[in-house]
């Protein structure tokens, strides 16, 4: 597993909640791409346990990046990266050709 958990660090003389600090590393390292879309991340009793932070704590952290639509979590399948919310990666170009579409027959209907 490439999961770089050794990577997340929970300050805890922090103000910000340990869940928190650990959900938005994670949510970084997915929207970076240093998760890549498919990873398995570790269980949340693992991820606990190399955290030394509580089950609920961890569980909390995968439903929060469930929710956004980081992760997809499965019984036996465990929890794996998504595909970011936001526009296809291929929007850009074709939104561009769109806007020539609209320009053109804009064009030929004015002229």
């Amino acid at each position: 597993m490439r999961t770089p958990t050794s990577t997340l660090l929970v300050d805890i003389s922090s103000p910000v909640p340990p869940y928190e600090q650990v959900r938005a590393q994670l949510a970084d390292l997915i929207l970076s791409g240093q998760l890549p879309l498919g990873e398995r991340l570790p269980s949340v009793r693992q991820l606990a346990s190399d955290l030394g932070l509580a089950v609920g704590t961890t569980a909390r952290v995968y439903r929060e990046l469930e929710a956004a639509g980081l992760v997809h979590s499965r019984r036996g399948a465990g929890t794996r990266v998504t595909r970011p919310p936001g526009p296809a990666p291929d929007t850009d170009a074709r939104l561009a050709q769109a806007t020539q579409t609209y320009i053109a027959a804009a064009r030929r209907l004015v002229l």
